[in-house]
């Protein structure tokens, strides 16, 4: 029979020259897949090098008010004793930002550091002349000094531009005060939103393709359709949004017609409830798609055990196919998540806020969002602007690895439970 076998083939010249030009394929294809990786892995270092080394390097700086002109022979706020810092605030500060300084807790109870934070903002008020990014400080440090000393009243300060206190402040026309803060609490709502409305009505969906639709005429066209919005361009998205959240669906989405919860006197719809509920449309069919995939992996014998011992089409989906394929489901669900993370396109067009220096406080409020907020600093032309654009891509970066590894988390958690019933 081997021989026999071998003869099919031809002869073992003929079979060894074949199996060895298989294996010469095999090889190419191999060193293909591996120059692809590392061709994906060099740009990946080759994008976050460049984002680092905008958010490091020197600055120079120049103040309004003098640290010597407050406290004489004191160069720096930080050098001043918390008696100097008092004093300097009591005598410099107007009456209305000491009242707001003074409401959240006297000043005995408020920290040196917190003081010289203070001083800086309100007094003092540095102003940036010119950024450097950190291979530019590493590598022409004579060149930044000699500009500096040009500049009179001008001084040199090493920063991070990405800082807890970027973090934590709201949004800014200085690029030396501005922060994150207001776009980050507008991510967070706006994905909060969208998981909302997406996720149920797109696994509902699916089930309902899947599981229950006939194969008819009507049904191919719905699902062919599904595949299309897919691929369509974000922005069109932003069109339809703005057309049925912000006009036509304007008193509710604004809050007007629960004029208790509305959050301020501009009822135009162009809340964080529209912008959710638009990006939960551009997700929508991803989630549906990737739903049917999952279900369509499963053996057609476990429905038929399930129908076998009696249960319903509805216990057979709930009880047994669901379960099994909540893994997958969810791995779609987080990767449509993190892209509707990063949309910018819909948003604005919606209407969302390119600065807002407010907090959002519910459905009805104003937003903007980290990548609005990173795509308005990056026009700007003032080389600051680029800097903290910078330090907000890599914030973003990092919410995303957190958004989506506590999601990947909770999604283990489930499949573990299930698996165990």
């Amino acid at each position: 029979m081997g021989i026999q076998h071998m003869n099919d083939f031809g002869s073992t010249k003929e079979v060894e020259s074949l199996i060895h030009s298989r294996r010469r394929t095999d090889l190419i294809w191999k060193v293909v897949f591996i120059i692809g990786t590392c061709m994906a892995i060099l740009f990946l270092v080759l994008l976050l090098s460049s984002i680092i080394n905008s958010v490091f390097g020197y600055a120079a700086l120049r103040y309004s008010v003098d640290p010597v002109e407050l406290v004489y022979g004191k160069e720096s706020v930080k050098d001043f004793t918390r008696e100097e810092l008092i004093d300097s605030m009591n005598s410099h500060l107007s009456s209305g930002i000491m009242r707001r300084v003074l409401s959240e807790k006297s000043l005995e109870e408020h920290s040196n550091k917190e003081l010289v934070s203070i001083i800086e903002e309100f007094i003092v008020e540095p102003k940036v002349l010119r950024t450097w990014t950190l291979t530019e400080s590493l590598f022409s440090r004579p060149a930044i000094e000699e500009f500096v000393q040009k500049e009179e009243g001008a001084y040199l300060s090493f920063r991070s531009w990405l800082s807890p206190q970027f973090l934590v402040t709201e949004q800014s026309s200085d690029p030396y005060k501005a922060g994150i803060r207001t776009a980050i609490l507008g991510s967070l709502w706006i994905m909060l939103i969208t998981f909302g409305f997406a996720f149920p009505i797109g696994v509902a969906a699916a089930i309902y393709l899947q599981e229950y639709a006939v194969d008819n005429r009507l049904n191919r066209i719905l699902q062919l359709n599904i595949f299309n919005l897919s691929a369509v361009p974000s922005i069109i998205y932003g069109l339809l949004g703005l057309a049925i959240f912000v006009r036509a669906m304007e008193p509710v989405t604004s809050g007007a017609v629960f004029s208790s919860l509305a959050t301020d006197g501009t009822a135009n719809g162009r809340t964080i409830l529209s912008g959710g509920l638009t990006l939960g449309l551009l997700i929508l069919p991803i989630i549906i798609i990737n739903t049917q995939e999952a279900l369509k992996a499963i053996p057609d014998s476990l429905r038929m055990s399930a129908y076998g011992v009696g249960a319903t089409k509805w216990q057979t989906i709930w009880h047994h196919l669901l379960p099994v394929s909540i893994d997958r489901i969810l791995t779609g669900t987080i990767l449509a998540l993190s892209r509707a993370l990063g949309e910018t396109a819909p948003l604005v067009v919606i209407g969302a806020s390119t600065f807002i220096a407010v907090d959002p406080s519910g459905l009805f409020s104003k937003f903007t969002t980290l990548p609005i907020q990173i795509y308005q600093w990056s026009s700007r032309p003032q080389g600051a602007y680029r800097n903290i654009a910078a330090a907000a891509i890599i914030a973003l970066l990092v919410l995303l690895m957190l958004l989506n590894g506590t999601a990947i988390y909770l999604r283990n958690r489930v499949t573990k439970k299930k698996s165990l019933e």
